[in-house]
């Protein structure tokens, strides 16, 4: 692939088709079940539709990336394997796997389909890269969101494949692929079930006084004045108000989203293969419109002119956004 791969995110068949005609290299989805880490209600692809979406994408000229990027629990292998199994035979580019044993499986049963080690396996030293390369024939590696692109130039340096970096959207600071809050709020985990926050645990609850509170399972993650807008009640980023502290604060982290579009040129300097967007659980319009404008910066970047960049705030978390770690670590 060429450097400056733009890979898009496609939460539905829809969304799919929206990231191709705006210009997306590749597009990563998954399954409705726990073998992707975005397993929502109204998500993600049956076979049928993810058969129709490979078709769409390669007749366009992209990729389809299939996410199987959670953890099997002792017992349950077998629904990775067949995910795994279905994805090869529908055509898919790349699987972006997580677990050594389903990485291992894909290596040996599917040698033909190149395998991207997911942000959730956490691998951000060269050691542990090189490590999944040498093992299971690993082309490229999804780096975490807490590296500087000085750390990125050093490790690009001692790696023997391709990298890809989060250039927009969701900017946790919880090290991917070991938080564990959402499974101590609900009992079901972010990296085995898929689901950050589940739906059907989510409860949005007025008072006499307008106020809203959102709720997950029995915590209050936030409350919001009428004036406010109301967020989707992520644990890692809630204010956990109550009657003694009304106001609260983001014990965690705050609603923010990471915009590395000013850093473009030095990420590539650096040695970036791939740029990430995220995603998969946003509208439409989000993604014709942030796939649309990193279209446009990167090819003004392999033009040699200086790229365009849109405002994209209005369409960030909180209406804010950082570069997070990429150039400081302030936040250490």
């Amino acid at each position: 692939m060429i450097t400056g791969e733009l890979v898009c995110p496609a939460g539905t068949p829809a969304s799919l088709r929206t990231a191709v005609d705006a210009g997306a290299d590749s597009v990563y989805c998954g399954f409705q079940n726990a073998t992707n880490a975005r397993n929502f209600p109204g998500l993600n692809f049956t076979p049928q539709e993810l058969e129709k979406a490979v078709k769409y994408a390669h007749d366009k000229g992209s990729w389809v990336l299939l996410a199987l990027n959670t953890y099997p629990p002792a017992g349950k292998f077998q629904l990775w394997k067949e995910a795994a199994d279905l994805g090869a035979k529908l055509g898919v580019d790349a699987f972006i796997v997580a677990d050594m044993g389903v990485a291992e499986y894909i290596a040996q049963t599917h040698p033909q389909v190149r395998l991207h080690l997911s942000v959730q396996a956490a691998a951000a030293s060269p050691d542990a890269i090189c490590y999944y390369v040498r093992e299971f024939s690993v082309k490229r590696i999804v780096l975490p969101r807490i590296l500087t692109i000085p750390e990125i130039r050093e490790i690009k340096k001692e790696i023997p494949c391709e990298i890809e970096t989060f250039i927009f959207g969701n900017h946790g600071l919880m090290v991917e692929g070991r938080c564990s809050l959402t499974n101590y709020a609900t009992g079901l985990s972010t990296n085995m079930d898929g689901v950050c926050s589940p739906a059907h645990l989510v409860e949005y609850v007025r008072d006499a006084e307008d106020n809203l509170s959102t709720r997950l399972g029995d915590y209050t993650i936030d409350r919001f004045g009428p004036q406010e807008s109301a967020g989707y009640p992520t644990i890692c980023k809630g204010r956990y108000c109550n009657s003694a502290q009304p106001d609260g604060y983001y014990a965690f982290e705050e609603p923010i989203s990471l915009n590395l579009s000013r850093l473009l040129p030095e990420l590539i300097d650096a040695g970036v293969t791939a740029f990430k967007i995220e995603g998969r659980q946003r509208s439409r319009a989000y993604v014709k419109k942030v796939v649309r404008s990193f279209r446009k910066a990167v090819d003004d970047i392999r033009a040699g002119r200086d790229p365009s960049l849109a405002d994209l705030v209005a369409l960030t978390e909180g209406q804010k956004q950082s570069e997070g770690a990429f150039q400081t670590k302030k936040w250490r």
